[in-house]
């Protein structure tokens, strides 16, 4: 191997781990002609082949598979000495990726984010929220907000919060309807649910689990969308409180007889739950949830803020 250059296996684990070289240089901030470069390079240098490019994208060869597990045994291995050898020097600096659900991480936790960066101006934080799960195995973040509570023994995990959700729809829509006085009641409204064969885990609340009577007039694979046509009368929706409770045009139906709850789960990596920005944010998010446990069980309008 000649001058093997070390930065390179940053840029393959990249594409690896993206399966695309332009995807990899958005994650990365490099461009994919120098991405290109670079991995014709470490091919070179290794004497191996280690991706098959095709119209989908880079696909390991078995030579950049056994590259893959080396390159990821010395990336936690570097992640250790971050935190082992310079400990206190790096408590509160570094960059944080923190994957969360696409409405949970847009409408709490940016706000609330916003406000740890403030407290810790030295620390970069980057919110992944997304209408799927983040893998951390792959690395896509350094931790993640969940519904699903992983069962890997490799991953550091925390039951975050419960949260609740109900029924909304606007009043003028409801005014429309019949007397709404108990569940069997919905059955006949116009619902607004998710694509059903797209639900990305068990834990999505579907309209043909909860409610299997009720027929679909709009689905979407985004929570946001449903909460945007709700909120525009097109019908009614099963949505979180903490993204329906703060939208005055939106009603809640059947609060007091209605009770769909959910679990959020704090989930990182053991290697990077112990750096210290980790642990500081982890320590928030605590903190900030425990506060606004009645926000999220829809039994408050307001957010509390960590003093």
């Amino acid at each position: 191997m000649n001058q093997f250059d070390w930065d390179n296996l940053r840029v393959f684990l990249g594409v690896a781990r993206a399966r695309s070289a332009l995807e990899a240089s958005h994650t990365l901030g490099v461009d994919q002609s120098t991405i290109s470069r670079r991995m014709k390079r470490l091919e070179a240098d290794i004497g191996s082949k280690l991706f098959d490019r095709t119209s989908q994208g880079h696909r390991l060869t078995s030579a950049g598979h056994r590259l893959l597990e080396h390159v990821e045994k010395l990336e936690s291995t570097l992640t250790a000495v971050e935190s082992d050898v310079f400990g206190d020097n790096m408590a509160l600096t570094g960059e944080i990726r923190l994957g969360a659900t696409e409405a949970f991480g847009s409408y709490f936790l940016a706000p609330h984010l916003a406000h740890f960066c403030t407290r810790h101006p030295s620390i970069t934080v980057d919110l992944l929220p997304m209408p799927r799960s983040v893998n951390l195995s792959k690395r896509e973040a350094d931790a993640s907000v969940t519904i699903d509570r992983p069962t890997t023994d490799s991953f550091v995990t925390s039951k975050l919060t419960r949260y609740r959700l109900l029924p909304y729809a606007t009043a003028d829509y409801l005014r429309q309807q019949g007397p709404i006085r108990d569940v069997s009641d919905l059955a006949s409204l116009r619902w607004i649910d998710y694509v059903d064969d797209l639900l990305f885990t068990d834990q999505q609340v579907s309209l043909r689990k909860w409610l299997p009577s009720a027929r679909s007039f709009l689905r979407s694979t985004s929570v946001i969308a449903q909460f945007q046509a709700a909120r525009s009368g097109l019908g009614i929706a099963l949505l979180p409180c903490f993204l329906a409770s703060r939208e005055p045009g939106l009603v809640p139906v059947l609060p007091d007889v209605v009770d769909v709850t959910r679990d959020f789960w704090l989930v990182a990596p053991a290697e990077r739950r112990e750096l210290a920005r980790i642990k500081a944010l982890w320590d928030y998010l605590r903190r900030v949830t425990e506060l606004n446990q009645d926000f999220l069980m829809g039994q408050s309008a307001e957010i509390q803020w960590v003093p």
